[in-house]
């Protein structure tokens, strides 16, 4: 997974991340949505015709004092305890 910083601000971050379908941006979507401070997340995946983007574009806002790049991080955690949580439960049901 490659990832590049389109825009960043102090409360804004847009990031491309290479290689990713609707399948993970969906997760991290909803991941950052329940982390504290921030105030909207969406991802965008347009078509070649749509300006020639081909990655998805996942965008993120918080609130203020709250930098983006600390959330998104904070999200990636989650996301990980929860296949960690997922993968002990099925191994256990197995």
């Amino acid at each position: 997974m490659e990832l590049r910083v389109i825009d960043k601000t102090e409360e804004e971050l847009r990031i491309e991340v290479a290689g990713e379908d609707h399948t993970f941006m969906n997760v991290m979507k909803g991941a950052l949505l329940e982390t504290e401070g921030v105030a909207a997340a969406t991802y965008d995946v347009n078509p070649e015709q749509s300006g020639g983007q081909t990655e998805p574009i996942l965008s993120i806002k918080t609130e203020s004092g709250v930098d983006p790049l600390d959330a998104l991080e904070e999200a990636s955690r989650n996301v990980q305890a929860m296949v960690e949580d997922f993968s002990s439960a099925f191994e256990a049901a197995a």
